[in-house]
């Protein structure tokens, strides 16, 4: 479901917290993304602004972001008219998908400055404005608009601000029931043959599909009743103009239901800021407005923004690897052309032992083959103008060179197909990756020379800094290690844990290396840890993952090998299957 107009009062509503306080930090992670940090009334909070086409939102978080080393002009821009200001108001534009956030700001010499921040949640139209409320100047946008682009309005620094489109509805917050039985028994033909829910996101703004069939059903009739039922039947309208306008009463007086609900049936799941007791399916329900939005956008953002920021690198990895394919296919070839190499020695011993049966300009010679334990005569091919001992050394030659080729072949074959191995794991790690994991996983394939290292300034503080691990603790209260890299791994196993605890890895199977830092251990533990190495591994959606486990006193590297490769003996193998939820619930430690 998108954002509505309810959602949005809901939203409004909350922030009201806000309204009083002092925003002293201002980041911008993604293109689309801004995160303010206010102080309101002895709290901190920190409030979440995206445009992104695909989750426009606004809500307080508690997630960490990660921030470019260099702020984005549109990042600047808002520290210098935004940073230390205090906030005047936020309020909803009517029922529309619009918040105006107004601050208050001292400048140097003790003016006050005021400034709008225009917050419009529209889908791909998005985007966050920075206006003079004075002058109804656009400062600047996160998302430029030129004429080009829309011929309606333009989002440009200098231009004067406009609105969006009106769609000439009605504003739900002002109706009354009157008004909205008159509006019923005006209703066209058209009107009258459209479903009720329909005539209601027809009629009111900011009324979304969803929470119209919401009203429909709290009135009592099937969210599939035409509104003709309600105009020809008084009763009917008049329990359709009560449902709908108490729905929306309520969310005004902030009287919500923050939930997201699971339709099994058509397998989605919805989030709303009243109960949806027309879905079946269950209901998850949340403190606040910001919780629920958090929880329904959080991961996903995260993911698409992840997969953004590592499209270039997934397609290096999958060109590397088909690339080494087809050199194994060719090398295989090679190594086929090279088992010949017996061949020609015999041949090139048979004509030295038959020499005196030769003479120059002969083809070929039958001879026979006395290395067969079937003594079969053999024709061996001659070259005409070469004498019968030079024909003799050719097919040495040839021999040298097709078996120093098998060996060669053998090398290559084995190198390219731990290349494969290697950068298997390393698409692995990415498509597992969170924010933070990327610079890692980036600069790992920097300094093994697969992609162009970034700036040397960048690298050198970055080497001091020991990578971002994740950690967990198990249902028993023992500490669980995950890398989720190979920067990670090689920190977690070689450095991290110490030569009694139990290190864990997917048996053949590219994944993440997990420790178990204690000597001693109960069987929940183990499964948790099993379950963590084959969640963050190519197995994650695989069931009964073979997981082997071993002391590290066990678990080596062998010199000159990739990063995150190792060996190891000793080991017992457990089979689990990944569970989400289940490790959703361990408890993060800080590594």
């Amino acid at each position: 479901m998108a954002l509505d107009g309810l959602v949005v009062r809901a939203i409004a509503n909350e922030l009201q917290a806000c309204v009083g306080g002092r925003i002293h930090k201002i980041h911008q992670p993604s293109p689309h993304d801004i995160v303010l940090q206010i102080r309101s009334r002895g709290v901190s909070r920190k409030v979440l602004i995206s445009a992104s086409p695909t989750y426009p939102r606004v809500h307080a978080t508690e997630r960490t972001f990660v921030n470019p080393l260099e702020a984005p002009m549109f990042c600047m821009l808002l520290r210098k008219h935004f940073e230390n200001a205090v906030i005047e108001s936020i309020r909803q534009e009517g029922a529309e998908r619009v918040l105006h956030l107004d601050v208050r700001q001292s400048d140097e010499l003790g003016d006050i400055n005021a400034k709008r921040l225009i917050i419009e949640l529209m889908g791909r139209h998005s985007n966050i404005i920075i206006t003079d409320p004075s002058t109804g100047t656009i400062v600047d946008g996160i998302h430029h608009v030129t004429p080009a682009i829309s011929s309606y309005r333009v989002v440009m620094p200098g231009t004067l601000y406009t609105n969006p489109p009106a769609q000439d509805k009605a504003d739900p917050f002002q109706e009354t029931e009157l008004q909205c039985l008159e509006r019923m028994l005006q209703a066209n033909d058209e009107e009258q043959a459209m479903k009720a829910s329909a005539w209601l996101v027809h009629t009111y703004s900011g009324i979304s599909p969803l929470a119209a069939r919401e009203v429909v059903h709290r009135s009592g009739h099937s969210i599939h009743t035409d509104m003709r039922t309600f105009v020809q039947e008084p009763a009917s309208g008049q329990k359709l103009a009560h449902s709908f306008l108490q729905t929306v009463r309520l969310v005004a007086e902030n009287h919500i239901e923050p939930n997201i609900t699971a339709d099994e049936q058509a397998d989605k799941s919805y989030f709303s800021a009243i109960a949806l007791s027309h879905v079946d399916g269950t209901a998850v329900r949340f403190p606040s407005i910001s919780d629920c939005l958090d929880t329904y956008f959080g991961e996903k953002a995260e993911r698409d923004l992840v997969k953004q920021k590592t499209a270039d690198l997934e397609r290096f990895l999958l060109n590397e690897i088909a690339k080494n394919a087809k050199k194994i296919d060719k090398l295989k070839e090679a190594a086929a052309d090279a088992e010949q190499a017996e061949r020609y020695r015999i041949m090139g011993e048979l004509i030295t032992a038959n020499l005196y049966q030769m003479e120059r300009g002969m083809e070929h010679m039958d001879v026979i083959n006395y290395y067969d334990e079937q003594q079969a005569p053999i024709t061996i091919p001659l070259d005409p103008q070469l004498t019968p001992s030079e024909n003799a050394q050719r097919y040495f030659k040839r021999y040298t060179k097709a078996k120093n080729g098998r060996i060669a072949a053998r090398e290559q074959l084995e190198s390219a197909s731990a290349e494969i191995k290697y950068l298997e794991s390393v698409l692995v790690q990415l498509r597992n990756a969170s924010l933070q994991d990327i610079e890692e996983i980036r600069d790992e394939l920097a300094e093994e020379g697969y992609v162009r290292q970034r700036n040397k300034k960048e690298k050198r503080k970055k080497k001091n800094n020991k990578p971002a691990v994740s950690g967990y603790l198990s249902s028993e209260g023992i500490p669980l290690y995950v890398g989720k890299n190979n920067l990670q791994n090689e920190y977690v196993t070689n450095r991290m844990a110490h030569s009694s605890d139990t290190w864990l890895h997917t048996k053949d199977i590219p994944g993440s290396h997990v420790v178990i830092r204690s000597r001693e251990y109960g069987d929940a533990t183990l499964e948790e840890a099993a379950m963590l190495a084959a969640y963050f591994s190519q197995a994650r959606e695989s069931s009964q993952v073979p997981v082997d486990y071993t002391l590290i006193r066990h678990v080596r590297k062998p010199n000159g090998a990739k990063p995150g490769y190792v060996i190891y003996d000793n080991q017992k193998t457990v089979y689990v299957t990944p569970d989400k939820e289940r490790i959703d619930k361990l408890k993060p430690l800080n590594s």
